[in-house]
């Protein structure tokens, strides 16, 4: 309980550090989504249900924090979809693979924001944008999931004695 409460304040952490800093792509909703690289990181390290909980976590507590409770059902529908796919891929890819599951879990998490969005607008026509989202998603995912196989890979037996 300990190693998931250290682990879901640092994505915590890293994820109001990221809401400070202004976008890199002036659209709306397109960061980086650098908390979710100890995300990906706890699913493969340490398991489905540990990296389900650090994310949940996370998505309420940044809520809270950030003042904005409003954003929980996108990012509860997102992360939803992309802990789903991520927890998935885990039984299909190795440890030289977390790339793959980073960029598929951002596309997921996009498809989920837009479902969202959509059901709670009533405004279908929002799913135009969602070929930019995915595009982005692509890029930051490689990008996140890059970071957690680094983690992961140079831990080796170190993560397994600490986290185990």
């Amino acid at each position: 309980m300990t190693t998931l409460a250290l682990l879901s304040a640092i994505a915590l952490t890293i994820f109001m550090v990221e809401a400070q800093i202004p976008p890199v792509v002036p659209l709306p909703g397109v960061k980086l989504g650098l908390a979710n690289i100890v995300t990906v990181f706890t699913v493969f390290a340490i398991g489905a249900k540990e990296g389900a909980a650090v994310l949940f976590v996370r998505i309420f507590l940044g809520a809270v924090f950030a003042g904005n409770f409003s954003t929980i059902f996108y990012s509860a529908a997102g992360g939803a979809a992309a802990i789903g796919v991520t927890i998935l891929l885990r039984k299909v890819l190795n440890e030289n693979q977390l790339w793959v599951a980073g960029s598929v879990g951002a596309i997921a998490h996009s498809v989920g924001q837009m479902a969202m969005a959509i059901l709670l607008t009533g405004t279908p026509g929002l799913a135009v944008y969602l070929p930019i989202m995915i595009a982005i998603s692509i890029v930051t995912g490689l990008f996140t999931g890059l970071c957690a196989q680094f983690l992961v890979n140079r831990g080796g037996k170190i993560w397994k004695t600490i986290l185990k």
